[in-house]
């Protein structure tokens, strides 16, 4: 089992002229407080106009940051949205490659769509052609870190020349990639395409069980085809993460923060919004008050919130099922960046050493296990031709040699 840490970067209102900066300084320190715990990954979203649930919107540059500040732990684009709109096939190869190499080798590459209007009608993307939009870059952002010169493309929602994409990863093919995953017919899709599965929705062991046994079974099949040149068959799932010795304090701490977080992306998707006005908080706090979401009323919590002990069998739970690495969210509403670093520092202490003991023996019988399914699953891929030399255009100057004279 695996361990991450995930980064909304939320910020709920009121805001002072202090307030983005405090959180992204504070954010960056528990990064490197993980890294000297043992954590295994930070992940970043990459999120666009989203007042208070989300003000990530330069991920790249955030987990650059966060790269010249550790040291071991992977930084995850969980995810970058690599529709050309939001940002050009191109673009994305170029800067995942580039995380590579200033984090020396530690990048990790997920790919989404975006789901709500203020994103997809900013950018201006159909929502109904957003899933095909996003497969079609992620392969050609794929294509684009190992070919050279990368041929050109002409597609249904970008199109550029043959050109040598530089630079080129650290990481051979390219660093693991990732889709994020929200239902049953999302993580078919990211093993039908042999990408690891962000599995951003809060799920029982049943149904987490149903979705890795989904997962498998596919990576497994004949419909696993990549969409990139590795196949990164692994599945992360998100959990809520507040634990103290005494459980009232852990869901005092860390319980409102986890219900803002699920209140406030299904307000984005099901009301309206007035860009600059957002009263998301406020509008929570109301609803909670009124008793509908009542802080820890019979001491109930999430799975993730209470004991180091409740925490690790909820770990233990995942980890029977099939799942690959628990992702704590932890930076979500006003919860204290003191406290979500007591928490990981508790989770290093009392937790993560009963996981880290068996993780080699584990994920080596996974490996050999996987290894001829994964092969077989290479071979089905058909890749982009590469260009003969003779087929290189040359790229005339702008500038004829005659008109210089």
């Amino acid at each position: 089992m695996r361990f991450g840490v995930f980064y909304e970067l939320q910020l709920p209102k009121p805001w002072n002229a202090d307030s983005e900066h405090r959180l992204v300084q504070e954010a960056l320190a528990q990064i490197e407080l993980a890294d000297r715990l043992g954590i295994d990954y930070a992940w970043a979203v990459e999120h666009h106009f989203l007042e208070e649930y989300s003000h990530c919107s330069a991920s790249e540059v955030f987990l650059a940051g966060a790269a010249g500040r550790t040291r071991n732990i992977r930084l995850g684009h969980g995810i970058r949205q690599v529709i050309a709109n939001y940002n050009h096939p191109a673009r994305t190869a170029e800067a995942v490659a580039m995380l590579d190499l200033v984090s020396n080798g530690r990048a990790d590459f997920g790919i989404g769509e975006g789901a709500t209007r203020l994103e997809l009608g900013g950018f201006k993307i159909p929502a109904r052609e957003k899933r095909a939009m996003s497969l079609e870059a992620a392969e050609q952002v794929a294509n684009m870190m190992v070919m050279e010169p990368y041929p050109g493309f002409e597609g249904k929602s970008f199109s550029m020349p043959a050109r040598n994409v530089l630079p080129k990863p650290l990481q051979k093919p390219h660093p693991p990639m990732w889709m994020a995953c929200t239902n049953r017919d999302t993580i078919k899709v990211a093993a039908s395409n042999g990408l690891g599965a962000l599995a951003f929705s809060f799920l029982d062991p049943e149904e987490a069980k149903h979705w890795a046994d989904i997962y498998y079974g596919i990576i497994k099949s004949e419909s696993c085809v990549p969409i990139g040149h590795r196949v990164n068959a692994n599945i992360a799932m998100v959990s809520a993460f507040s634990i103290h010795p005494d459980r009232a304090e852990a869901i005092r701490r860390g319980q409102e923060g986890f219900e803002f977080f699920g209140y406030a992306i299904n307000a984005l998707v099901a009301q309206d919004v007035r860009p600059g006005r957002s009263q998301l908080f406020k509008d929570f706090q109301s609803k909670r008050a009124s008793g509908n979401m009542q802080l820890g009323r019979d001491l109930n919590s999430a799975p993730g919130i209470g004991t180091p002990q409740e925490l690790a069998q909820h770990i233990r739970n995942f980890e029977d099922v099939g799942i690959d690495q628990v992702i704590f969210l932890q930076q979500a509403g006003n919860n204290k960046h003191a406290d979500i670093c007591a928490s990981l520092e508790l989770f290093a202490k009392d937790v993560l050493p009963e996981f880290a003991a068996k993780r080699a023996l584990r994920e080596a019988r996974k490996e050999k296990e996987l290894a001829p399914y994964i092969e077989a699953a290479l071979k089905r891929k058909q890749g982009m031709k590469p260009l003969a030399e003779h087929e290189i255009p040359v790229v005339e100057a702008s500038v004829k040699k005659a008109q210089i004279k």
